[in-house]
């Protein structure tokens, strides 16, 4: 066998291992010839005629209605015929056809091969008129043929005829563009040379995926129909549309012809003698005709295969590597070891892998965005860090409220000094802000530890037990939902043991004394020193001080004389006093003192407690707690049911396995 030929022949290998996987999509770009052009340009009769022999579906309307898959095999003459076969007069038993869906089935009359197209294009779509984009595969051996591959694909047409689907268009278009937009694809595009050109269908569908017509070559047929005085030769010339593999013209039986039973030989014969004897081609006589075409096609679909192979057998080596490490997440059909055993294996797994998550040790570290113990991290000192700074202790009281609480913490003697029980009952209330945050913080962290084991369980490895992975995730959101109760109490206390006690003698608090210090220097005059201490006033001795509201803000003899009864509820209120101001001032700096000190220390402390009690325990206990839970009730078998999808994708890759193991040893072989 020729190199050509060889080529040609493994690929062909390479196209029945994986149509033989019963799909539509080839995982594989493998080279090949597609034959695109609408139902009135003679597609099926070029066909015939590189076949030498009838043995396509004829009749009006859509003909093809699968994509066919032509595989023709030279093969030398004086075969002999394989025992149990019969040959039926006409039968020639150095020509026959096979098909991939009827193995060790021969087909010697090209009459039952046309037979068993129709049949099988019936079994998928019915005795309608609609189309499937499954492929029927034939393989003809004859000594008449080159070896060559062909896809032939249903004819593009306008307008719904009879009982065609009324998208039939749309169907057709798509299930072309599927084939001829393959790279490694050669477009073989058929147009009727009596048409105007400019409107091929064919050529038009051909341009939109390869537009420099790079792999692209036009048959022109039906010239012999062409008006008188005129011909093709600038359309050979490509000065009318430019491909890199040309046009070829060829010359195909029109329908009185089949009517009249003109055979293909004869035909053939007619061809050449038009093309040696016309006068537009007869200089060029040798590059016209179906002969011609099909050693052009022979040597176009050899020379892609040579210089695609290398890029088929890397691609074939990566794609077979991804499908056997899927099929190693799926696990082997057969359990080994016990059930026991195997639950094991499955819970340290995923508790070895929450861990590494959270350590930030995962091989599937994301380079787009945060995960696992990084988003910990981001909630502690960003989210919790920055909502506790923003919290303001004078955000939700105001100096009259102070006002209020120093007066009221003085009883019914008015304070010499800024009182201390006054301080400390507003430092408390504000401090007592920060268990809202923290608690937020506990439920965040949590949040985002069920989001690490969702992530685990939709790995491949715990898909295949759906029973398993459901318990294993609820268990484990119980788990983590129990250590939340203890993390909030923890920090609830946290937060209650700064209110509880109020520690004035922190080195970082400014005391009593220099917050007196700081207030008198920020109220005394420019300029003005201080020569005296000032007389601090008693409350209530201005005119609009502490009973301003009571006298109506402006107090006059008689109501002061009638000494009315205090209302029942009594505000402060009223223009601060000098000293009620200084006072405030000094309550404000020490309580602002304070609480950035407790705010210190609850940004510091709160994350130290989640991690102690949630995120640390989760990952030391978390293993024993989910082994305790799941082998409590001893239903191992339940468990480890596996899924129909499991199941199914298992044999679907066992099978690709097998298929890629075996192109990669055809791919091998056709290299050396």
């Amino acid at each position: 066998m020729a190199m050509d030929e060889h080529l040609i022949a493994q690929v062909n290998k390479l196209q029945n291992a994986f149509a033989a996987l019963g799909t539509t999509t080839n995982p594989i770009d493998l080279p090949q010839i597609a034959v695109v052009g609408s139902q009135s340009s003679g597609k099926s009769s070029v066909l015939e005629n590189i076949v030498g022999r009838d043995f396509l579906p004829r009749g009006s309307g859509i003909v093809t209605r699968r994509p066919l898959v032509l595989q023709l095999t030279n093969i030398p003459e004086g075969q002999k015929l394989p025992e149990g076969y019969t040959l039926q007069p006409g039968d020639n038993a150095d020509e026959w056809g096979e098909f991939l869906h009827a193995p060790n089935k021969r087909f010697y009359s090209f009459d039952a091969i046309r037979k068993e197209i129709e049949d099988e294009t019936e079994r998928t779509t019915g005795k309608n008129v609609g189309i499937s984009p499954i492929p029927i595969n034939l393989q003809v051996y004859s000594p008449k043929v080159l070896t060559l591959t062909l896809v032939d694909l249903p004819g593009l047409t306008k307008v719904p005829v009879g009982d065609q689907p009324p998208d039939i268009e749309n169907q057709i278009r798509e299930m072309i563009l599927t084939y001829i937009s393959k790279p490694n694809t050669i477009i073989l595009s058929v147009t009727a040379a009596n048409t105007d050109i400019a409107n091929s269908d064919g050529l038009k569908l051909a341009r939109e995926v390869d537009p420099q017509g790079a792999r692209t070559i036009g048959v022109l047929t039906k010239i012999d129909l062409m008006d008188r005085g005129t011909d093709v030769v600038d359309i050979l010339a490509l000065r009318v549309i430019k491909l890199k593999y040309g046009f070829v013209p060829v010359i195909n039986r029109g329908q009185q012809d089949i009517n009249n039973n003109k055979s293909i030989s004869q035909a053939l014969e007619y061809e050449r003698q038009f093309f040696e004897t016309h006068p537009s081609y007869q200089m060029n006589a040798k590059y016209c005709g179906t002969p011609f075409l099909a050693t052009r096609l022979n040597a176009i679909l050899s020379s892609h295969i040579k210089a695609t192979l290398p890029q088929i057998k890397l691609k074939i080596g990566t794609t077979l590597a991804k499908y056997r490490e899927e099929l190693d997440q799926l696990g082997d059909e057969s359990m080994l070891g016990s059930a026991s055993n195997i639950l094991m294996n499955i819970i340290t797994e995923m508790a070895n892998e929450y861990r590494t998550i959270l350590d930030g040790n995962s091989i599937d570290i994301s380079t787009t965005e945060l995960s696992g113990g990084a988003r910990i991290s981001f909630v502690f000192h960003e989210l919790f860090a920055t909502g506790v700074k923003a919290i303001d202790p004078f955000e939700h009281i105001k100096d009259v409220d102070i006002r209020t609480i120093l007066y009221n913490s003085s009883g019914s003697t008015p304070s010499l000094f800024v009182a201390t029980q006054g301080f400390e009952v507003i430092v408390k209330q504000q401090i007592k802000r920060f268990e809202e945050p923290a608690l937020r913080c506990v439920t965040l962290i949590y949040e985002e530890l069920v989001r690490i084991v969702s992530s685990i369980l939709q790995k491949p490895a715990f898909k295949r037990y759906p029973q398993l992975r459901d318990q294993l995730h609820s268990e484990a959101l119980l788990y983590l939902q129990g250590l939340t109760l203890p993390t909030n109490k923890l920090v609830s206390d946290m937060v209650g043991m700064e209110a509880s006690y109020i520690n004035t003698g922190h080195p970082d608090f400014v005391d009593g004394h220099e917050a007196m210090e700081i207030v008198s220097e920020k109220h005394r005059p420019k300029g003005k020193p201080q020569t005296s201490t000032p007389t601090p006033e008693v409350p209530g001795n201005s005119k609009e001080g502490f009973f301003g509201s009571f006298f109506g803000g402006k107090s006059t003899k008689k109501k002061m004389a009638a000494m009315e009864a205090p209302p029942a509820i009594l505000k402060a209120s009223g223009t601060l006093s000098e000293r009620e101001t200084m006072e405030t001032d000094v309550i404000k700096l020490l309580i602002q003192s304070y609480f950035n000190i407790v705010k210190r220390t609850t940004i510091d402390m709160v994350p130290k407690a989640v991690m102690l009690n949630l995120v640390e325990r989760s990952k030391q206990n978390l293993q024993s707690e989910l082994l305790a839970k799941l082998y409590k009730d001893n239903s191992f078998e339940s468990l480890l049911k596996e899924s129909d999808f499991v199941v199914e994708r298992r044999k679907e890759c066992v099978k690709m396995v097998k298929t890629l193991e075996n192109a990669s040893e055809i791919v091998a072989s056709a290299l050396n």
